[in-house]
């Protein structure tokens, strides 16, 4: 069975329709993303009968998740102290303050339920989540990604240790071992979805959500990520005694991207932005939940990268891809003037953010060498590396030893339009300020810089922060071995050509959104759970409304989503009567 319920394939449904052609869901869940998937996990674990909603096709299950490189925040895991990474709970918590720097305390403040999510994810990060994911058949590579260092003071912002676990198989492989099950649980008639079912309103009884109502969407067979057509062929109305909403974050909206963005905190909104998630990504369901009595909390956290780049084989619309790096190239605002300490690649997202878009324009550029893009230059997205998505030993291991970038990489040294290659100093700064937006730069001015960077590697010790950060990161294994090129002067003609890539800035997630306490309820403006409402994922802001506060660690959104969808699942059973 295809799951699509046939009586709304084309057709308007009229009247209050409890029972679907036989099937009386307990739940109702808004989103077919990876929250929404394991949130109808649990509850088909629970025996409870689950109605799933999107407003895409069976193609998009998994949504954002999927296209994701699928790394996974963990605390003290094997994989960690195999490598000689003595992590703890402790040495957590102080990274998580110090990057969240929760500033909404007290009873009743946006940042109130968000620093309790913060609590019980560590705990969730240390003791239950590899195993949980484990027993799912979820395995990780044998290497541990050091992502967002920081950079400044040890109870700042950043990751102390290495921490991102990268998924063997990506993001695909993270949606799959939710996806089956439940796709089993159809199978036995516990789960049924409706697709391109576009919820439009929250159904209310006295107080307590009842259900949903809205517009049947033209169906399609469009691939995943292309953005599909809104033209409305019918109507629906579901109800059900909870209804859990997990329909994603904000980030292909860019009006209601630049309604909240933190102007004072993070300088001007770009004028010009590429989108790192596909165009349903809407933020629909905020504005319809806050409707029904559901708070908001932290609108103006957001978290847009900075490493942007035009995708030269684009999805979706405006499709943009992170460079994911290494901490080598050098990096230079839009006039060719280097970015200051901490604004080093890989290590302070929010704040390299400021210092560019406060600096009068909405792109920067790396520069770097040939020696660096080979071996510290990754890609955000599953697609862009099939070697991990596809669990190709033989690719991995070749992609490690072989001489020249990884095939995307070289795909978008040689196709994209934000790449500069050039055998000379001046033939590079000739090709940026053909790509300029605004700025100029100034070889001379240039030179001056990278020379005086260059002089700094002759010995092992220096005063330039960015080769400390460099020598600091060789000094564990993982980084030394796979992902961190040796020092070396970038104008030695070794270790060319020169490369320059115009970065710009990317959407991806809201860290804000509907307020929840711990078991996924969403609150309503007087701090009381609304009776029958749940949330999930990136839409409560992956739990609490703000768990990650201003700042992310890195491989805790698929975690947020996994752990609020858990949590709303499992609390959503409790209330409900089973069928099974």
């Amino acid at each position: 069975m295809d799951g699509l319920l046939e009586t709304t394939r084309g057709h308007a449904v009229t009247g209050s329709t409890t029972d679907i052609n036989g099937f009386t869901p307990d739940a109702i869940v808004v989103g077919a993303g990876l929250a929404g998937l394991v949130a109808a996990h649990e509850l088909a674990l629970a025996g409870r009968r689950v109605l799933i909603l999107d407003q895409e096709n069976r193609n998009n299950l998994g949504g954002q998740a999927f296209w994701s490189l699928g790394g996974l925040f963990l605390v003290d895991s094997p994989e960690q102290r195999r490598l000689g990474i003595k992590d703890s709970s402790a040495l957590a918590w102080q990274d998580w303050k110090g990057s969240a720097a929760f500033d909404r305390l007290g009873a009743g403040n946006e940042d109130e339920w968000p620093e309790r999510w913060a609590r019980a994810y560590l705990d969730f990060a240390e003791n239950e989540k590899r195993d949980y994911l484990h027993a799912l058949g979820l395995r990780f590579t044998p290497v541990v990604g050091w992502a967002e260092r920081g950079g400044t003071v040890a109870d700042g912002h950043g990751n102390s240790v290495p921490r991102f676990h990268l998924t063997w198989g990506t993001g695909p492989e993270v949606v799959r071992v939710f996806r089956e099950p439940v796709e089993k649980a159809e199978g036995r008639g516990l789960v049924r979805f409706a697709f391109r079912h576009r919820v439009d309103e929250l159904i209310t009884d006295d107080g307590a959500v009842v259900g949903v109502s809205g517009s049947v969407l033209e169906a399609t067979d469009a691939d995943r990520g292309v953005a599909t057509g809104r033209d409305v062929v019918g109507a629906f109305e579901f109800r059900a005694p909870t209804v859990l909403v997990t329909s994603g974050g904000i980030g292909h909206n860019f009006d209601l991207m630049k309604q909240y963005w933190p102007t004072e905190r993070l300088g001007p909104f770009p004028k010009h932005i590429i989108a790192g998630v596909p165009a349903h990504v809407d933020g629909r369901m905020l504005e319809i939940t806050e409707q029904a009595g559901g708070r908001i909390v932290n609108r103006d956290r957001v978290w847009a990268y900075t490493e942007g780049i035009h995708n030269w084989d684009p999805i979706w619309p405006d499709h943009a891809i992170r460079i994911i790096p290494g901490p080598s190239s050098m990096w230079f605002d839009a006039d060719g003037e280097r970015l200051p300490a901490p604004n080093f690649p890989g290590c302070d997202t929010n704040a390299t953010m400021a210092a560019i878009l406060k600096g009068g324009h909405d792109y920067s550029w790396f520069v770097l060498t040939e020696s660096i893009i080979e071996k510290e230059f990754a890609l955000s997205g599953s697609e862009q590396n099939p070697d991990i998505t596809e669990k190709d030993l033989k690719l991995a291991f070749g992609r490690i030893k072989s001489k020249g970038a990884p095939g995307p990489v070289e795909a978008f040294k040689q196709k994209g339009v934000d790449f500069v290659v050039a055998d000379t100093l001046d033939e590079l700064v000739k090709g940026m300020n053909e790509l300029s937006r605004g700025g100029t730069v100034e070889v001379e001015r240039l030179r001056e810089q990278i020379e005086a960077r260059d002089r700094e590697v002759a010995n092992k010790y220096g005063k330039d922060a960015q080769l400390h950060l460099i020598r600091g990161a060789r000094n564990y294994l993982g980084d030394k071995v796979v992902r961190v090129a040796s020092p070396h002067r970038l104008l030695d003609p070794a270790h060319g050509p020169l490369i320059a890539v115009r970065l710009n800035i990317l959407s991806r997630k809201t860290l804000g959104g509907l307020n929840t306490d711990l078991d996924s309820r969403v609150l309503g403006d007087d701090g009381a759970p609304i009776p029958g409402l749940y949330a999930a994922g990136e839409v409560a802001g992956f739990g609490g409304g703000g768990v990650h506060g201003y700042n992310a660690l890195e491989g805790t959104f698929l975690g947020g989503c996994i752990f609020s969808g858990r949590a709303a699942g499992r609390a959503a059973a409790r209330i409900t009567g089973g069928n099974a």
